[in-house]
């Protein structure tokens, strides 16, 4: 079911412009063919210092906690829906996360806007699974976006990932590992796992206080000489 566009949203995204990119395109299923409009980071934050990605933002929650707890990394939030993106914003600004900024557009426009290399780590956390055959090329762990991610990361940049659906953390295995991936630190029982600095989403409260086991993993892309 398509989400109702909430009221007034219009005017509270203007209230956070300083905060939100809009591209000029959201969807340009042609990328190969359109120009790029790589945005500049060092110019928007007003500062150089490094920078991570969470694509898939939600209502904010993680990004911000993680911007609070590092304020010396620089946090891009990317969310394709702008119901979502709208309260997660107007979270970063209630909490005073001021190293995070965010990007309304899907994960297959970032190679329009994010210059090759600038990356150095990306969260998935809690993706659509998308477990009907029909739409595996929409999972953020697809091959077509796995690429992507190759092309935005820096030479030592990681992707960590998180999720409640063992089959969609299977797939997501067997997806990193076919692109060129290494894959290190997997977790099958996350909270059991003893892993230290875990910052749980709003999906993972609701999953782990329904039952469901969460899984984790971090992977990097393998350069060859």
């Amino acid at each position: 079911m398509r989400m109702r566009k909430k009221k007034h949203l219009d005017e509270k995204l203007d209230a956070c412009t300083n905060l939100i990119k809009v591209p000029p395109i959201m969807r340009d299923y042609r990328i190969e063919n359109s120009e790029k409009a790589y945005f500049d980071f060092n110019e928007i934050f007003g500062n150089d210092h490094p920078l991570q990605m969470e694509i898939g933002c939600g209502k904010g929650s993680f990004i911000c906690a993680l911007a609070k707890r590092t304020p010396d990394i620089n946090y891009i939030a990317v969310e394709v829906n702008p119901n979502v993106l709208c309260g997660a914003c107007e979270l970063a600004i209630e909490e005073k996360a001021n190293n995070v900024i965010f990007i309304l557009c899907g994960a297959e426009l970032l190679p329009k806007y994010i210059r090759p290399g600038i990356i150095d780590r990306i969260y998935l956390n809690f993706s659509c699974p998308f477990p009907k055959k029909a739409y595996e090329n929409r999972r953020l762990t697809n091959p077509r976006f796995l690429d992507i991610y190759k092309q935005i990361l820096s030479a030592s940049g990681e992707i960590h990932q998180k999720t409640d659906n063992m089959g969609f953390f299977e797939y997501s295995l067997e997806q990193f590992s076919a692109s060129g991936y290494r894959i290190k630190n997997i977790s099958l029982d996350l909270h059991n796992s003893g892993f230290d600095g875990n910052i749980e989403t709003e999906y993972e409260k609701k999953f782990s206080l329904q039952g469901f086991r969460i899984y984790r993993l971090e992977a990097y892309p393998y350069y060859t000489t």
